[in-house]
């Protein structure tokens, strides 16, 4: 039994990264760009949603229900459906439910 072969050569570290011989910086990949701003987006993303909790009142119990609801229901979709639409499902459907309790508590 032959082990597979790969039509496409490895990766050389030259091709990662290459000095650039203007200025003698590194210029990086694509693919490292790209992982550098999902990172940048989520750190910025984050540092907002700190900064706008600061700026809110103590949550009611219908909210609490709310964000409680939707949580287990997209755990419980996730686990029951295994697909993005019942993990959405089971999030909004726990969102209603988990509302509703927080109101008459």
């Amino acid at each position: 039994m032959a082990l597979p072969t790969y039509s496409e050569p490895r990766q050389k570290p030259d091709d990662i990264c290459h000095a650039n011989a203007e200025g003698g910086r590194l210029k990086l990949s694509a693919k490292v760009n790209n992982m550098n701003t999902k990172l940048m987006m989520s750190a910025v993303a984050a540092a907002a949603l700190i900064g706008v909790t600061g700026c809110s009142s103590n949550p009611t119990n219908a909210q609490i229900g709310t964000g409680v609801g939707a949580v287990a229901g997209g755990l419980v979709g996730n686990a029951v459906f295994g697909s993005t639409l019942g993990t959405v499902g089971g999030a909004a459907a726990g969102a209603l439910i988990g509302n509703e309790v927080g109101k008459k508590r």
